[in-house]
C-alpha cells in the first residue's frame, strides 16, 4: 500500500482488488469458476477475504487463509465451512458471537470485542501458502492491525497466524522479538504489533481445521479454554 488507509472500509476496499501474487489469484479463480458440486448454484466470491468483526475488538484471532469453498466462497473469514462452524461456535459459547454458526456473509452475526483475520487473504493450493505469499500479504495485515485501535490481546490458530503476530511486532519494534515456540494454549508477551510499543498478549491454539478437529488432536474444551483465557484478558469474557 503506498500510503496508510484512513479506515478499515477505505483498506477492504483496495484488499478485494489484490493480485499480488499470482499463483493464489489463478487458484482462487479456478475454484470460484469450476465450484464444488454442492454450491454449484451459487456465486462464488473468488477474490481476496477482508477480515471480519468489531471495529472496536480488544481481542484479534488470527487464523490462516480461506478455505477454497469456505470463505473464497462466501467472502466471510471462516464462514460456510467446518472450521468456521468449530471456531464460531466456540465464540458463541464464550459470549463472545451472537449466534453458533456462520453460513454467508448476509446472516447476521455479529462479534463483540472481536475481530477475525489473517495473514493470508486468498484462497492457497492444499491450504499450504508458499513464505513468499504470506510476505507479499503482510501489509495487509499490518495495515488492518493498525486500524483496530483498541486492540491488546490476540489469539493465533495455528504457527503460520502465530508466526505473522511475532514477525509484526518485530518490525515494528525494530528488533527480532525473542517469543516461546508455537504449540497449543503458548501464551508470549510481545511489544504491540500496531506500535512496536507497550506490550500485548498472544495467545496460540492449534488450527481450527477438520484435520484438527475430526482427529481429536483439538476438542472443544481444549479451544474453549484458550478462548476464555484470551477473552479474560481482553475484557470481552462474559465470565
Amino acid at each position: 500500500m503506498s500510503s496508510a488507509p484512513r479506515s478499515l472500509k477505505v483498506l477492504n476496499a483496495a484488499l478485494v482488488e489484490c493480485r499480488r501474487c499470482p499463483r493464489l489469484v489463478e487458484w482462487r479463480e479456478e475454484v470460484a469458476r469450476e465450484k464444488r458440486r454442492a454450491y454449484r448454484s451459487e456465486t462464488y466470491w473468488g477474490r481476496p477475504v477482508p477480515g471480519f468483526g468489531d471495529p472496536a475488538a480488544a481481542l484479534v484471532i488470527v487464523g490462516l487463509a480461506p478455505a477454497a469453498h469456505g470463505a473464497n466462497r462466501t467472502g466471510r473469514m471462516f464462514t460456510g465451512d467446518r472450521s468456521g462452524d468449530f471456531l464460531y461456535a466456540a465464540l458463541h459459547r464464550a459470549g463472545i458471537a451472537s449466534q453458533p454458526d456462520s453460513r454467508r456473509r448476509d446472516d447476521g452475526l455479529t462479534l463483540r470485542g472481536a475481530y477475525v483475520t489473517a495473514p493470508v487473504r486468498c484462497a492457497p493450493p492444499e491450504n499450504k501458502p508458499t513464505p513468499a505469499e504470506i510476505e507479499a500479504c503482510r501489509s495487509w495485515l499490518e495495515g488492518e492491525l493498525a486500524l483496530l485501535r483498541n486492540a491488546r490481546v490476540y489469539l493465533a490458530l495455528g504457527k503460520t497466524g502465530y508466526d505473522a503476530v511475532v514477525r509484526i511486532s518485530s518490525g515494528r519494534a525494530g528488533k527480532r522479538v525473542a517469543s516461546p515456540k508455537f504449540g497449543h494454549g503458548v501464551l508470549a508477551t510481545l511489544p504491540d504489533p500496531r506500535t512496536g510499543k507497550g506490550e500485548v498478549k498472544l495467545y496460540a491454539s492449534y488450527h481450527v481445521s477438520q484435520q484438527n478437529t475430526q482427529t481429536g488432536r483439538l476438542t472443544p474444551a481444549m479451544f474453549d479454554a484458550v478462548v476464555e483465557a484470551a477473552a479474560r484478558e481482553a475484557g470481552v469474557s462474559r465470565a
